[in-house]
């Protein structure tokens, strides 16, 4: 078993591009959920329009990058706007069922080879980001930071990731100590109180959900940035998921708790597979075997993995629902909607 191995990956992702998109995806869901209680199911739908505004407008449209940036954010706002309209009037479980089909909805319209000329199909688009990655002011080659070291690519996306991440985190602790954070807040606890008191309720849910929705396509943005690639089956239903792990873990109704648990969760994930991967990989060399052949196989890692995150978030749930630094008041939703 190589230790150092092991941890060396596990801390390159746990603060790397990834971790960085789970941040973003969980703090767009602390908006929504966390603060607003908006059970939205499909975050990843927010991610793909995102991560896909920039692709397709600047490799099948010849648009410029950072228009398409504003676009990516535009073409959010757009989409919460096509989700809340016909659910936010209603409780907030026809919200969860909208949202968790808009995003299946969307993964498999990308995907669908009848758009292939636009979309690029399920083999997806590449090479987009170049204009991003020519400002780069990190000298190319391994960058090393204290135990582990980035390429230079990675580092600058990791900058500006890391970047985003604070300016959002320090926006939403601005935003919830006004008195809009005060009225979203009580809008979760009881909105029927907040109503009688002459609140525009649905007009405050609607910009909860706008707001959690461009902070998710800013995720989707760095996911594809960092990647130069994007395909449609790589904005699966298990990245909500993913994000709400995070959320969980570090505590919903906390500023920075998404972070928190987002860093955990990829560290925690990063671990278990390499863990795993080496054990595997004991048996195959004829050491001395730490997981029995018949139990584990290399091309099984993956779904081992997840199997162990499930388990995980539902013993989180079980023993400490508020996360790590979150409080149980924080994550009650009233039962009368």
């Amino acid at each position: 078993m190589d230790w150092r191995l092991i941890f060396d990956t596990a801390l390159t992702q746990g603060f790397g591009p990834q971790a960085i998109v789970v941040a973003l995806a969980a703090i767009g869901l602390n908006v929504q959920f966390g603060y607003a209680g908006l059970l939205n199911f499909g975050q990843v739908a927010f991610l793909a329009v995102g991560a896909y505004s920039i692709a397709m407008g600047v490799d099948t449209f010849g648009l410029n990058f950072w228009l398409c940036v504003f676009l990516a954010l535009l073409s959010a706002v757009v989409l919460a706007l096509l989700l809340g309209f016909p659910t936010l009037r209603l409780r907030t479980d026809y919200l969860a069922i909208v949202t968790i089909a808009a995003g299946e909805i969307i993964r498999l319209v990308l995907r669908a080879g009848s758009y292939r000329g636009t979309t690029g199909g399920a083999a997806g688009i590449q090479n987009f980001a170049d204009d991003f990655f020519e400002i780069n002011p990190f000298p190319r080659g391994s960058n090393g930071i204290g135990f582990v070291d980035y390429s230079s690519s990675d580092l600058w996306v990791m900058t500006v990731g890391w970047g985003l991440v604070a300016a959002s985190c320090l926006m939403i602790f601005l935003l919830i100590r006004s008195p809009w954070g005060r009225v979203v807040k009580a809008i979760r606890e009881d909105e029927d109180a907040v109503r009688s008191l002459g609140k525009n309720v649905y007009l405050y849910k609607m910009q909860a959900l706008i707001l959690g929705g461009v902070i998710g396509a800013v995720g989707g943005m760095i996911f594809a940035i960092d990647r130069q690639s994007i395909v449609p089956d790589s904005l699966g239903t298990q990245r909500t998921f993913f994000a709400y792990t995070a959320l969980i873990l570090g505590g919903s109704g906390r500023v920075g708790g998404p972070v928190v648990g987002a860093i955990v969760f990829t560290f925690l994930t990063a671990f278990t597979d390499t863990t795993l991967r080496e054990l595997v990989e004991n048996n195959i060399l004829d050491k001395i075997p730490l997981l029995p052949s018949d139990l584990l196989v290399a091309n099984e890692v993956g779904i081992a993995v997840q199997i162990l995150v499930g388990l995980g978030l539902m013993a989180l749930m079980i023993f400490r629902p508020q996360g790590i630094f979150g409080d149980k008041r924080e994550v009650a939703i009233s039962a009368r909607r």
